[in-house]
């Protein structure tokens, strides 16, 4: 089913019992009892300083606020077999955790395959929307959205009408992150020239985690002219941003605000970040497993729900151009703009 979104608060929560089953039953979470949570990292895991680190957040503060125990986490593997992830899937349920974060579209086919098994075990499906279970709440996100903004950002900031992207894997959610951010800097200055990029093909889900891939591919765009790169590549992010300091140039960050957990050496480089709010979502579903207010479903959270955003972090292109684009978040959010995805 897919939930309305002026439920989401609700639909991002679980509450748990145990199943009575030896092979599928977590902890007994529920009847009065505190969540035992646990999270299914993406590749990159906690550290990588984006999207899991997002995921990460919102678990940290239902723990903190909740007084809850210490998560079972566990993170996922370049090119590993779907057969691992659901193994995995399995060993956190099996450890106890009756309230599970799954983060990363990944994970959403494994997922598809355990829950069933983990009938009284609740999860949340980060950036998946597709499992129809009793047990799951998958949220997605209108990445093209934000991705938009921050498009119109480097467009309008650049120097020399010329900007890039690089990727992580070439597959339809990046891709969309990719169309946004064409569409936004087309808006914002129609001759702007933009060079997209790739690091790994579908499948390949290395992308996602390697800084070298990223700071070579990156360089490249610099060296063709662009001077404003936007990351949206996971771990490999550092890499871009490390390429753009080493140029003199400058990047946009993805999922979180990364100039606020990028290292010093190259946080100044960063002057824009697209936000996807993972963890206002992981932090709502553990947090309502105590109001014992769960509800299956599927939400897409875009601009108008307050799902995605952008930052712009250097305060003179804040200056430059931040009206500009804020009144073009404002017409997206009035239905003025339609921002095209991927696969239209």
């Amino acid at each position: 089913m897919v939930a309305s979104i002026a439920s989401v608060a609700l639909v991002l929560s679980a509450c748990s019992g145990n199943s009575g089953d030896d092979s599928g039953s977590g902890s007994d979470g529920g009847g009065g009892g505190k969540p035992v949570v646990g999270v299914v990292f993406d590749v990159g895991g906690r550290g990588d300083k984006s999207f899991n680190d997002s995921a990460a957040a919102g678990v940290d503060k239902a723990v903190e606020e909740l007084g809850l125990e210490k998560p079972v986490e566990l993170s996922g593997k370049p090119d590993e077999p779907d057969s691992d992830k659901e193994d995995r899937i399995r060993q956190v349920a099996d450890n106890g955790a009756d309230t599970i974060v799954v983060v990363g579209f990944a994970n959403a086919e494994p997922l598809r395959t355990v829950a069933p098994e983990y009938p009284d075990v609740k999860f949340v499906m980060l950036d998946n929307g597709t499992i129809e279970e009793d047990n799951v709440q998958g949220v997605t996100f209108k990445d093209n959205e934000n991705a938009f903004l921050v498009g119109a950002v480097a467009a309008l900031a650049s120097q020399t009408n010329a900007v890039g992207f690089v990727g992580g894997v070439n597959e339809t959610l990046i891709n969309n992150f990719q169309v946004g951010y064409e569409a936004g800097a087309k808006q914002a200055k129609p001759d702007v020239a933009v060079d997209s990029k790739y690091l790994t093909e579908a499948g390949d889900y290395s992308g996602y985690a390697d800084p070298g891939k990223g700071k070579i591919t990156a360089q490249g765009e610099y060296d063709a002219g662009a001077d404003i790169v936007y990351a949206a590549a996971g771990l490999s992010n550092n890499g871009v941003f490390e390429a753009a300091a080493e140029k003199g140039k400058w990047a946009i960050g993805t999922d979180s605000d990364q100039y606020l957990t990028a290292d010093a050496a190259v946080k100044e480089s960063i002057i824009a970040s697209a936000i996807k709010k993972l963890d206002v979502a992981s932090y709502n579903f553990i947090k309502s497993v105590a109001d014992d207010t769960f509800e299956a479903g599927n939400v897409s959270l875009g601009l108008k729900d307050d799902g995605v955003d952008y930052v712009i972090n250097n305060e003179q292109i804040k200056s430059q151009v931040g009206a500009q684009v804020d009144d073009l978040k404002q017409q997206i959010i009035d239905g003025e703009i339609e921002v095209p995805s991927a696969g239209e």
